[in-house]
């Protein structure tokens, strides 16, 4: 028997990294102020990881839609799987070209394309694809601020988060 509601369960779940860093964050300063001494150098280091900790959760938490969605997402050794129920596929990670967010669909999705290969369409929302999050961060250039700022405002119209260099071809110049 649980004494905490399912909404309030999954409302915890989905903030555990930045609650984790807040805990971090009130003992560095517990240590800090309480004995001092190596106590409080080493509360002044758990503060700053604490710092750290709930940046990244906040980030992650803002990402996450809350599961429930079609499909499963997997994220191994480099290579995203989604398997869905009218369809899926394989992207590799060093293989990407692009990540676009598609609003059409109920709910959004996430495109993904490599060369020569079919573009892969996640749901937000489909299990799992919480983990698509440390993928996308390690992408060299991407502005994950702005991803989560689309994300949650859901846009209007397809919108590219990420692309592996120009998409326009090198032939044609702007000017």
């Amino acid at each position: 028997m649980s004494f905490i509601r399912p909404e309030l369960r999954a409302a915890l779940w989905r903030w555990r990294e930045a609650l984790a860093g807040a805990a971090m964050i009130l003992l560095g300063l517990w240590w800090v102020l309480g004995p001092g001494g190596l106590l409080g150098w080493v509360g002044g280091a758990l503060m700053l990881g604490g710092v750290a900790q709930s940046f990244v959760g906040v980030q992650k938490a803002r990402f996450r839609s809350g599961g429930g969605g079609p499909g499963v997402v997997q994220v191994d050794e480099g290579q995203i799987t989604y398997f869905g129920p009218l369809g899926g596929g394989a992207v590799a990670v060093a293989d990407l070209n692009s990540i676009v967010l598609i609003p059409g669909g109920k709910p959004a999705h996430w495109v993904l394309a490599q060369s020569g290969q079919p573009e892969l369409q996640i749901p937000v929302n489909a299990e799992g694809s919480e983990a698509l999050f440390d993928v996308f961060a390690a992408l060299p250039g991407i502005r994950t601020e702005r991803m989560l700022a689309e994300l949650q405002n859901g846009p209007l119209h397809p919108v590219v988060i990420w692309s592996r260099g120009s998409l326009r071809p090198e032939h044609q110049r702007l000017h």
